[in-house]
């Protein structure tokens, strides 16, 4: 279980005094069986303070395309020591069913302002922002069974990996020659992804870690180049 920073947002300034948001989401990333009618996250308060928790889904792209996905409650008050549950529920949308969609599940955290502590605060609300994986119901396995089918190439000073799976693979870690890449992500189900590699590494060999569907580093593999 993680705590993420996210997207820092300033709701309130008032003074030097700051109040940073303790809200844990529980879990790295959420799995939607498209078999099921919902999926779930838990959010905890372990603060003493409450917050406002708003919630919601968004396109894998950013854009104005509506998700077709519902977050309840889409807003509640979460109080100090307390926890609640985040459920999903797919509402309608033409996924594929023959891999998996990509989207991406919001959580703001707002604490709320301490009007009795005679103190000017710096309010803040914590944006965290997680992957929301929509896997058809037909799909059997998991993607860290079908990671050894990726395919590696060299070209230039990048390394491009090829996916023929119908999985989102989600890199922990790509290396060459035992340096490890920057800012590596995942690549998508029957897609290219690319990644710059070090200056002056010339090794003809990759390896590999993926992120399992609760978070957790798998195994390393490794291919040619």
């Amino acid at each position: 279980m993680k705590i993420f920073s996210g997207t820092l947002l300033v709701v309130l300034l008032m003074g030097a005094n700051m109040a940073q948001a303790g809200v844990i989401i529980g879990g790295t990333r959420m799995i939607y069986d498209g078999g099921k009618k919902e999926s779930s996250l838990s959010v905890n308060n372990p603060d003493k303070q409450p917050f406002l928790i708003q919630s919601w889904v968004e396109a894998a792209s950013g854009g104005a395309e509506k998700a077709p996905f519902m977050v309840t409650p889409p807003l509640f008050r979460l109080d100090g020591e307390q926890n609640n549950v985040l459920r999903v529920v797919q509402v309608g949308g033409a996924m594929p069913m023959d891999k998996e969609s990509l989207y991406w599940m919001n959580i703001k955290a707002i604490p709320a302002a301490d009007k009795n502590s005679g103190q000017n605060t710096l309010q803040i609300a914590v944006k965290t922002r997680i992957k929301l994986i929509y896997r058809p119901q037909g799909l059997k396995g998991v993607p860290e069974e079908q990671t050894d089918k990726l395919t590696w190439h060299r070209l230039g000073k990048t390394v491009q990996v090829t996916n023929p799976t119908p999985f989102y693979m989600n890199f922990m870690e790509v290396k060459v020659g035992g340096k490890a890449l920057s800012d590596v992500t995942y690549v998508a189900p029957g897609s290219t992804a690319s990644f710059d590699i070090p200056a002056g590494v010339s090794a003809n060999r990759v390896t590999w870690k993926i992120i399992s569907d609760y978070g957790a580093i798998g195994v390393e593999h490794n291919s040619p180049l």
